[in-house]
């Protein structure tokens, strides 16, 4: 397993309840502090969650362009950074939050914890992506897509077609190929429970996860678990012995694996089934009360340049929301296009995430 791809998406697919201190991160020079534009201490504070990663060089750059320095503060994954924000919104702890996904945009939403601003370089964003077009709360900044991906070389063997879509995983020919992650307690098994919900409805997504609980899938607790240990065609699978050839994970989850591979192998050792993905977008936003209004506005332009979103794929494993940015090579050679992923309005997500996690766990897990 790359550890970039550890480092960018094993936070992000751990639970949500926890709420950690959050821990300080040096910027551009490793300077700390929280200051304001017309102060001496020219700093703007990110608040994210622990998968953010920018290089050194184009944080530096950025506070050439702006005189800013980037102060980052990680707490925790995606959920327990959005808790901890909207705890804190009264006294907020930094300028600009970072991270929030369309599966948690209408908490953070719902609990005002983010001041409007429509961002330089919005025209270049994609319509669909922005859930908040008409307030400009929040900025998309990059998106990906939770995936079921396939051990190449376990379907070659056994002279098997990969499954390609959420249909094909309840066939009997994929019976106990499958491992994925705890809905109540992983970022992407949710994302694929959105995804079931998304394809056959609120009437016929509990009949399809019995199909595939008949089918033999099988349930761990996170992320790391799942892809690491359990599935047979990752690099830490491999060496764990895992015996799953199919696991959710990203559709970013092949490029990482070949990533500083020589010389560069004409395919990946893992693919994608591009029919059973759900679309995560995330988004930065000004925090209301924010110390630095005038950094944060020029940190969320940023964001959103070339610059950065050309730096992020290899440092986040996500594609950037600029449509201007170009992926590196790794990306376009050995990642899947995702033409139709599942999607859902962020609102219905908040409004029946508990009732789907609690049905699903009593359906699954019993």
């Amino acid at each position: 397993m790359n550890t970039n791809l550890r480092r960018a998406i094993g936070a992000a697919a751990v639970g949500v309840l926890a709420l950690p201190l959050l821990a300080a991160c040096g910027g551009s020079d490793g300077s700390g502090g929280s200051g304001t534009s017309e102060g001496k201490d020219k700093t703007v504070t990110l608040v994210s969650h622990n998968s953010f990663a920018a290089s050194d060089e184009v944080l530096k750059q950025f506070t050439r362009q702006t005189g800013y320095k980037v102060k980052v503060l990680k707490g925790g994954d995606a959920g327990q950074a959005v808790n901890q924000a909207i705890l804190s919104k009264s006294h907020p702890q930094g300028d600009v939050f970072f991270g929030v996904d369309n599966t948690l945009l209408s908490r953070a939403l719902d609990n005002g914890i983010f001041a409007p601003y429509e961002a330089k370089g919005l025209d270049r964003v994609p319509r669909k992506l922005q859930a908040d077009a008409g307030e400009h709360r929040v900025t998309p900044i990059d998106t990906g897509d939770i995936c079921v991906n396939y051990d190449r070389a376990y379907f070659a063997g056994h002279k098997l077609a990969p499954p390609q879509s959420l249909d094909d995983l309840v066939k009997p020919e994929y019976k106990n190929l499958l491992v994925t992650e705890n809905v109540a307690t992983s970022s992407p098994g949710l994302a694929f429970q959105l995804a079931t919900i998304a394809k056959y409805g609120d009437d016929g997504w509990q009949d399809y996860w019995k199909k595939l609980k008949d089918n033999g899938v099988e349930v761990v607790d996170g992320w790391e678990q799942a892809y690491n240990e359990r599935f047979s065609g990752s690099a830490g699978g491999k060496k764990a012995k895992g015996d799953k050839p199919l696991v959710v994970s990203y559709a970013s989850s092949p490029p990482a694996e070949v990533l500083g591979v020589k010389p560069q192998p004409a395919e990946g050792p893992t693919a994608v089934a591009t029919g059973t993905c759900f679309q995560q977008t995330e988004f930065a936003g000004l925090l209301k009360g924010a110390k630095n209004t005038e950094g944060g506005k020029a940190l969320i332009d940023f964001l959103l340049s070339r610059t950065f979103q050309e730096d992020m794929p290899l440092q986040m494993f996500v594609k950037p929301a600029n449509q201007d940015a170009k992926l590196p090579e790794v990306f376009t050679k050995y990642g899947a296009q995702v033409n139709e992923p599942g999607t859902m309005a962020p609102e219905k997500i908040a409004k029946n995430r508990d009732q789907w996690v609690k049905a699903w766990s009593s359906l699954v897990l019993k």
